[in-house]
């Protein structure tokens, strides 16, 4: 299955060779994290663990489209991140006999970034567009006659002189991924065909998946260590992952071949993970509004000032699982601390 991104082709210019340095390293991490993900990914549905109601009607609609020989209705996925959206997109489009091709919405700046994509697609292939919400609202316009009639409108020339022009598109299937459904427009919504959100996954689940990425990563696993790190891993695939990841290097130092129960007291002292799954930026925001505001109710504006983070971090990044764990509470005045949260930070 060919797997193409679209990336954001701008390019910064360095001011000294210590920033270029520094970019360039940072480049080189970011690309050894995704690769180091899509070695992890399942690649069929028998692979996929967790999101059941999910996953069983897809497959339903899979089996329809392939025998009236249709493109898979498009579908919008919405849910924290981590969870598995982009996943379950490169399987479909492995199920549907196409390829998939990768963008977001903040890497398309131009109609004719979005009318490239969209022409370069053959049929069945699978479109996924990240952060949906974040698209510009000319190329969301774009995309409706695109989803509907799989054809665009562009406008050649300038002017008296302007002509439109009308491109069609081979049948194709958009998927849209969102940790913000509410921030999603009503036109653009309602074109898809089929809207799920994903759950955190539970406990038997979470273990289930750190015992495979043991198993990829060539590194034994005992069963209370597993599960451990399944409590630890914020009902995350994605964090779950990276901690297998990590322990596996803390029992590499200590010549061992297995994570067992020492390999987690050690490796989660020094990452500074509780048996939650909190680190030290979870305890550091619960702290920041017990003890700086006295557990008062506190508004996300002054929490963003406060705390030296943006909205959009704290909201999609750091409090849907505290919210999860009932350690927070969100109320008309602002966010409150738990008793369970308390004791967290005490």
């Amino acid at each position: 299955m060919a797997i193409a991104s679209s990336l954001d082709s701008s390019q910064h210019a360095t001011k000294n060779n210590n920033t270029l340095k520094e970019g360039v390293t940072e480049k080189k991490q970011h690309i050894t994290e995704k690769k180091f993900e899509r070695g992890l990914r399942p690649e069929s549905f028998s692979e996929f663990i967790g999101q059941e109601t999910l996953v069983n009607n897809l497959q339903v609609f899979i089996s329809g489209a392939k025998k009236r020989k249709e493109p898979l209705s498009h579908m919008l996925l919405s849910g924290p991140p981590g969870l598995g959206k982009t996943t379950l997109s490169g399987i479909i489009a492995y199920e549907m006999g196409g390829n998939l091709r990768i963008t977001s919405g903040p890497a398309l700046e131009k109609s004719g970034d979005l009318a490239a994509l969209l022409t370069s697609l053959k049929d069945n292939d699978i479109l996924f567009i990240d952060e949906i919400h974040r698209l510009k609202k000319p190329l969301e316009e774009m995309l409706y006659s695109a989803m509907e009639d799989f054809a665009i409108d562009l406008i050649v020339g300038k002017g008296a002189g302007a002509k439109s022009m009308r491109l069609s598109l081979p049948p194709f299937t958009l998927i849209g991924a969102t940790t913000k459904l509410g921030s999603i427009a009503g036109p653009l919504r309602d074109r898809f065909g089929n809207i799920a959100k994903f759950q955190f996954y539970e406990e038997n689940e979470m273990q289930k998946i750190v015992e495979r990425t043991a198993k990829i990563l060539e590194i034994g696993i005992e069963p209370n260590a597993s599960k451990k790190i399944s409590l630890a891993s914020r009902s995350t695939p994605r964090i779950s992952n990276r901690i297998v990841r990590q322990l596996r290097d803390f029992a590499h130092a200590e010549n061992l071949s297995v994570i067992n129960d020492e390999t987690c007291r050690i490796g989660f002292t020094a990452l500074g993970i509780d048996n939650l799954g909190l680190d030290e930026h979870d305890r550091e925001y619960l702290r920041l509004i017990v003890e700086t505001f006295g557990n008062q109710p506190v508004g996300i504006s002054t929490l963003c000032a406060a705390y030296s983070e943006e909205k959009e971090t704290i909201e999609e990044i750091i409090e849907p699982y505290l919210l999860q764990k009932g350690l927070l509470r969100r109320t008309p005045q602002g966010r409150v601390v738990t008793d369970a949260g308390k004791e967290v930070v005490v």
